[in-house]
């Protein structure tokens, strides 16, 4: 069957589904496989559920007419992604990154929703089926799409380009992420610059933060002629306080104060807020919007508990992400006693031990009342911190800080999603 015949039946389907306990009436299921799963074995109780037709790669599993065998189920599933894609005139914004990602996005969606009708990826689905998942997910009165894109080896965000066929993109920072697949710093160069040269051979369009460097240098080296520099010009916002939030001020002169703190995310607020311009939405509703956006994913969150104040940002954590989060942190001016709460960092490969040390000696110029470390990579960070407090297990620490009862503090909380440190905050005041 080809995909113009199954994007009729897509187009006559409720919704696209990969998971069967999550079916609905007249969905369309693909039979995805995995490492510990084959989705073809559920095809028939995706019809049973009500499914309109089940897209399987097995010819084991065909039971009827309902199921719809082809050569690769992923493969197809991303074929359709593009195929409905190609239905759309419209802005599609790809976006990549060492850090901040999911955090850009859900301010650029914030800002471009005071306009227009976006349609932007769930949660952190920025993969290779993410991608196709967010693109199937377009109502066709969508007038501008935000694909997130995230990647851990070379050729990744090339694959996700060809996909999604962004007509504009952003990379928000390059740093010290996924080294291990990478094989570098250089190599996330490269690995991320794969959306730039998409852009260019499309004849697509690039934002730039002409303040970040390395940004500029990688589009300047392209030679990307359609690109849309901002951050330096009469039109950025101006920051005049990064904790506990940020506080800015456009070019009107009226100031708002934001949900989000530190330097890093007030330049991810620049990005969404020069992005929203170009596409005419008005100064004062892209500050009100940036403004008002709340995150509650464990990404850059202010909560409160009693007299505690605790910057959480336990999604993830990386060598660069690490650095911006405890700078922001000792910046910080209170009278409350800090604690930092920090575990290990992923996918480092051979460069783990050198740079949880080198995270170990930036923690000693903190002057942190209180310093914990959790999880086996951190071992390394202790050599610095003799008098830092060293767990290797949940259930201890947990009891610790437990136990502690502290008062009046302010935390910074932080590491990568493996080691969800986000749990210990039920145990803070």
């Amino acid at each position: 069957m080809s995909i113009e015949e199954i994007y009729q039946r897509f187009r006559n389907s409720n919704k696209v589904c990969t998971d069967t306990r999550k079916i609905e009436k007249h969905d369309l299921f693909f039979a995805l496989k995995g490492d510990n799963f084959n989705g073809n074995k559920f095809a028939q109780q995706a019809i049973d559920s009500g499914a309109n037709y089940a897209i399987i790669d097995e010819e084991e599993f065909y039971s009827g007419p309902q199921c719809i065998l082809v050569n690769d189920v992923l493969e197809t599933l991303q074929q359709l992604a593009t195929h409905h894609r190609r239905q759309f005139d419209i802005p599609v914004i790809g976006l990549t990154g060492s850090n901040g990602k999911t955090t850009n996005k859900e301010l650029l969606k914030t800002v471009l929703s005071k306009k227009y009708k976006v349609q932007a990826t769930q949660g952190n689905l920025n993969n290779h089926i993410g991608v196709p998942l967010t693109l199937l997910s377009m109502p066709t009165d969508t007038e501008m799409a935000i694909i997130e894109m995230g990647a851990n080896h070379q050729k990744e965000i090339e694959m996700l380009c060809k996909i999604a066929e962004p007509s504009h993109g952003f990379i928000t920072n390059i740093g010290k992420a996924h080294l291990e697949g990478f094989g570098g710093v250089e190599g996330v160069k490269k690995g991320k610059g794969e959306l730039l040269d998409f852009l260019k051979a499309s004849e697509g369009y690039v934002f730039v933060n002409e303040k970040n460097e390395t940004l500029t240098s990688m589009v300047k080296e392209r030679q990307m002629v359609r690109a849309v520099y901002y951050g330096k010009d009469e039109r950025a916002l101006k920051m005049l306080s990064e904790s506990p939030q940020v506080v800015f001020e456009n070019p009107e002169g009226q100031k708002f104060t934001a949900h989000i703190s530190g330097a890093y995310n007030f330049e991810n607020m620049q990005t969404a807020y020069n992005i929203g311009l170009y596409f005419n939405v008005h100064s004062e509703d892209a500050c009100e919007a940036l403004a008002s956006y709340a995150p509650d994913n464990n990404r850059s969150q202010l909560v409160k508990k009693g007299s505690n104040e605790i910057f959480l940002d336990a999604y993830n954590a990386n060598p660069s992400s690490m650095e911006a989060s405890l700078k922001n942190f000792m910046s910080y001016e209170t009278e409350k006693g800090k604690v930092v709460i920090l575990g290990d960092m992923f996918e480092l490969g051979e460069d783990s031990e050198k740079e949880h040390e080198s995270l170990g000696q930036l923690i000693a110029e903190g002057n942190f009342e209180t310093v914990v470390l959790y999880g086996e990579n951190m071992k390394a960070a202790l050599k610095h911190l003799p008098m830092a407090f060293y767990f290797t297990d949940k259930f201890s620490i947990h009891n610790w800080v437990k136990d502690k009862a502290f008062d009046n503090k302010a935390f910074l909380i932080k590491g990568s999603r493996g080691v969800s440190l986000e749990t210990i905050v039920q145990f803070i005041g």
